[in-house]
């Protein structure tokens, strides 16, 4: 369908044109002519789908309804405030939002879309807030600091927007998240998305929204149909490192996103990469907002080749040209798995998703097999086949259905034989791995912006 059939202004569909799309998604097709007629909506939708378009799209027609068909700002309707707030659970998810809002924006006269969040100073945020506003984009704890303050005006929001909410309810945001939303007007439309709506989801939607209407595009069983999944299994920390390290120097890879558990173990690691010639810097939540600006503009300039990010930190990146994820610490729900390689196979292209697992891994694999209903498919690596064999939970499995991919048969990579007919990892002595640099010269050097 296209944008045009959805009832959006001219002004909005010449935007999405200019932007490259001619048409709209499954969830844009749904959420977006309900929430043009004002209704409050429930929408789960994976990620990389287009669900930003589908709220960011009618708040701007909002907007332009105020406006008058798109007529310059006058100073005798000015509306100090925003009309429209979207709330976010991190800085760069809020930052990927108002870069939307600006995208598809552009042939708005006047707009003016302000992003207010942690670790930015507070003066500039404070003008940003000070005069006519039209679309405001915050996480819920800077905002509630200025409410708190009286620097923030919430009396004239038209439409509210909760953007990933699961994730704001698992940081801990949904005190914040009703103290705002009591200082926005009764009568405002509310838009929640979130990947769940069971338990505190549920009940803050019931909360928050009228007779709402559910959009439920894509379950948690959709884990991506263009990206590819694989699993191996490491013997130890330093055969992981070996997989990881043969993984990053193949040819195919573009761009890379490296998730670990722990901030330290983010540090850790893309020092050791950097040590090797990676063109590598490390992304998290302890880190100063400038630095993580300067971070996250590096991977998008390419500057950077390589980020290695905690989950949170990694939340909202949308940068296309990453072609794979690699999970070389497991995340803490299963949930987060599918958003983690929700980071390459953007904007219509094919991704890579591999898992580095140990033995101690075996229960978290299960349960994100059981959470997306999908197995995933086990592969070796020539040369770095695991010694221990797999845990048992793929051969049981395995017994009485044939051999189903990623449970007892195994894909070999790099032209080698299957499991067991090469000398298994660590039989041949202690040889150095990672012998070809990644990147050539092209590793970000110490003291540059990327660096600790």
């Amino acid at each position: 369908m296209s944008f045009e059939n959805l009832g959006l202004h001219e002004a909005l569909t010449r935007a999405v044109a200019d932007a490259g799309y001619d048409s709209a998604t499954d969830v844009q097709q749904r959420a977006i002519p309900p929430a043009l007629e004002g209704r409050d909506l429930m929408v789960s939708a994976s990620t990389g789908s287009g669900k930003t378009a589908s709220f960011i799209l009618p708040a701007l027609q909002r907007v332009l309804a105020a406006r008058g068909d798109n007529a310059k700002r006058r100073e005798k309707g000015v509306v100090y405030g925003p009309r429209i707030l979207v709330l976010a659970p991190t800085r760069e998810l809020a930052m990927q939002v108002a870069k939307a809002a600006d995208t598809y924006g552009r042939h708005v006269q006047g707009l003016r879309v302000a992003t207010v969040v942690g670790g930015v100073p507070y003066p500039a945020q404070i003008k940003a807030l000070r005069g006519p506003l039209d679309i405001l984009i915050a996480t819920p704890g800077r905002l509630l600091d200025h409410l708190q303050t009286g620097k923030a005006v919430l009396e004239h929001v038209e439409m509210l927007v909760l953007d990933e909410a699961d994730r704001m309810l698992d940081m801990g945001f949904i005190d914040d998240i009703t103290t705002i939303a009591d200082h926005v007007p009764a009568a405002r439309q509310t838009v929640m998305y979130s990947a769940t709506f069971a338990g505190n989801v549920g009940g803050l939607a019931r909360n928050l929204l009228r007779e709402p209407q559910r959009v439920d595009v894509a379950s948690h069983t959709d884990t991506h149909a263009n990206i590819e999944q694989r699993l191996h299994w490491a013997d130890n920390a330093q055969h992981k490192n070996a997989l990881l390290d043969h993984i990053l120097t193949g040819a195919e890879l573009e761009q890379a996103v490296i998730f670990t558990s722990t901030q330290r173990d983010a540090d850790w690691l893309a020092d050791r990469l950097a040590d090797m010639g990676h063109a590598v810097a490390s992304l998290h939540g302890g880190m100063p907002q400038g630095r993580r600006n300067r971070v996250l503009q590096g991977l998008r300039s390419k500057h950077l080749r390589v980020l290695v990010a905690t989950d949170v930190a990694a939340r909202g990146i949308d940068v296309p040209t990453i072609s794979h994820v690699i999970n070389y610490g497991l995340p803490m729900k299963a949930e987060d798995y599918v958003h983690r390689i929700g980071r390459t196979g953007r904007a219509g292209r094919n991704g890579l998703a591999v898992t580095l697992a140990e033995r101690m891994d075996v229960g978290m694999i299960r349960r994100i097999q059981h959470f997306t209903t999908q197995d995933i498919p086990v592969a070796t690596v020539a040369g770095l086949e695991p010694r221990i064999p797999a845990p048992r939970i793929f051969a049981q499995r395995a017994e009485g259905q044939g051999e189903r991919p990623g449970f007892g048969a195994r894909k070999s990579f790099g032209g080698g034989k299957p499991f067991g007919a090469k000398k298994p990892f660590g039989a041949g002595g202690n040889k150095p791995f990672g012998k070809k640099p990644f990147g050539g010269g092209g590793a970000a050097k110490r003291g540059s912006p990327f660096q600790r």
